[in-house]
């Protein structure tokens, strides 16, 4: 009489049951995978230009070249006595990272649905590949604004270093939390409301106007609407930024605390409606 052998599977792919499901094992097992996902990102970029990488110097460039004639010469906005030059860089450096992380992730499941329709994997590795990825293009723009620091610190701008050079990695770490938490939110949302995506776009401009990216905090001290600023859990990250890096500025650590307990939040928030929605999103996409 022949015994069968049971079989023995090395994977099996079972529904949710718990809301909040992190499976952070199980993301760290399909490591591999994500990492494939940050080489595509970064390469699929500049296939078929000429100037590849180089692209992410001249976008910073040009843009603070505009912001240097239009808010510096004809609005004339104080920047706190920072180079104006490395002042609007700086900010766009930061805001860059953030609005390529946030518009990235918003389209995790529209823009791979034909991927996510044919292999298992954890669907969060997609949008953390994002996130990933546009560190490189943050350490490029991040170089080209040291250069220009170091420029300045030979004229007139002297650089002052200090322990909260430190504070960087945390602040980076933060507006990415930020962004990955908004950006797979939306995501989640786009699966069956399409008009989120095409707002998007026009959402992060205007958000940026709203943030002191352009300006410092001390240049709305007395404006009436400098609560709108300061409800903008981004208001505090960039204005850091800037702080660390020039010693100039105005940082509110409240401020701070209420930016951590957002991105929290929204990072929160973010995975629960992301674990949901994955269940069923190939049969609204």
């Amino acid at each position: 009489m022949k015994v069968q052998a049971q079989e023995e599977w090395d994977l099996e792919i079972q529904p949710k049951n718990k809301l909040f499901d992190l499976q952070l094992k199980e993301v760290w097992h399909y490591r591999d995978l994500m990492w494939l996902f940050v080489k595509r990102d970064f390469v699929a970029q500049f296939k078929q230009t000429i100037l590849g990488p180089l692209w992410h110097v001249i976008q910073p460039a040009l843009t603070t070249m505009m912001f240097l004639l239009v808010f510096g010469k004809i609005a004339r906005i104080p920047t706190d006595g920072i180079a104006p030059a490395a002042f609007y860089m700086a900010g766009l450096t930061i805001w860059n990272y953030f609005a390529a992380c946030l518009t990235g992730t918003s389209g995790t499941f529209t823009a791979n649905a034909s991927i996510f329709g044919k292999v298992y994997f954890p669907r969060i590795v997609m949008p953390l590949s994002v996130v990933i990825s546009n560190m490189v293009k943050f350490a490029i723009q991040f170089a080209l604004l040291i250069v220009v620091m170091v420029y300045y610190h030979f004229n007139g701008y002297p650089i002052q270093l200090s322990a909260n050079l430190l504070f960087i990695p945390f602040i980076v770490l933060l507006m990415a939390g930020i962004g990955l938490g908004l950006g797979i939110i939306i995501s989640s949302v786009t699966t069956k409301y399409r008009d989120f995506a095409v707002l998007l776009s026009f959402a992060v401009q205007l958000l940026m106007y709203a943030t002191p990216v352009i300006y410092p905090l001390s240049y709305l001290q007395g404006k009436s609407f400098r609560w709108l600023v300061d409800i903008n859990p981004l208001s505090a990250v960039v204005e850091s930024f800037k702080y660390v890096l020039f010693s100039k500025g105005y940082v509110d650590p409240l401020h701070i605390l209420y930016s951590i307990i957002f991105m929290l939040l929204s990072v929160g928030i973010g995975y629960i409606i992301f674990n949901r929605v994955e269940k069923s999103f190939m049969d609204t996409v």
